[in-house]
């Protein structure tokens, strides 16, 4: 990856300590990228988009968390412009990066957005995916699971109160809306895993 990108990154992060949103996460989603692309991907947007997408972190619980994937574009603009990336492609970087966000429900135009969005969601799943949604789930004092009915069968699922419950509300639903062939299989492998985890954690 770009020293200089990475460096511009760090530098607007400083202060920042999220576990599942650091340089590690995006290394990974790079790493991603790179597995998912083809002869049609322009890999400079991408590697631009992905460096960036979290440029602007908000916490889970923000109550404009929706909002942070534009304000990443917005906010990538200028940076990319001062390190000398091409002006023509800035519109397609902040696109992507607009629309990587689940949250943010925006429907990816463009190969390069498409990838990005399937290799960030990658992150999400199995054995790193995990550790993320327990990392963030612990930084806002949420319960491991609700002791009295785990698996929510007799109650309404919520994963403000318990971790667990967002296997269910979001993380199995990740398979199903994979853009690229390469990234729903890699999707469905790591929902595997994370199936049998749970149902070990959660045995009697």
């Amino acid at each position: 990856m770009s020293c200089a990108y990475e460096a511009a990154l760090l530098k607007a992060w400083e202060g920042q300590n999220d576990s599942a949103h650091d340089i590690a996460h995006i290394r990974r989603v790079w790493a991603n990228c790179e597995t998912l692309s083809d002869a049609r991907t322009d890999k400079e947007v991408l590697y631009a988009a992905c460096v960036f997408h979290d440029l602007v972190n908000l916490p889970k619980d923000a109550p404009n968390r929706k909002e942070a994937s534009r304000l990443s574009a917005a906010a990538a603009a200028p940076l990319l412009a001062d390190l000398g990336f091409p002006t023509s492609k800035l519109t397609a970087v902040q696109h992507a990066i607009e629309a990587h966000s689940f949250s943010a429900s925006i429907t990816p135009e463009t190969v390069e957005a498409e990838i990005l969005q399937d290799a960030d969601r990658l992150d999400a799943l199995g054995a790193i995916g995990i550790a993320r949604m327990f990392a963030v789930s612990g930084a806002l004092g949420r319960q491991l699971y609700d002791p009295q009915d785990p698996r929510a069968t007799h109650r309404a699922l919520d994963d403000t109160r318990y971790a667990v419950d967002h296997f269910e509300t979001k993380l199995f639903r990740l398979p199903e809306t994979m853009n690229t062939a390469k990234g729903r299989t890699a999707a469905d492998d790591r929902c595997t895993y994370m199936r049998a985890f749970l149902d070990a954690l959660l045995a009697p």
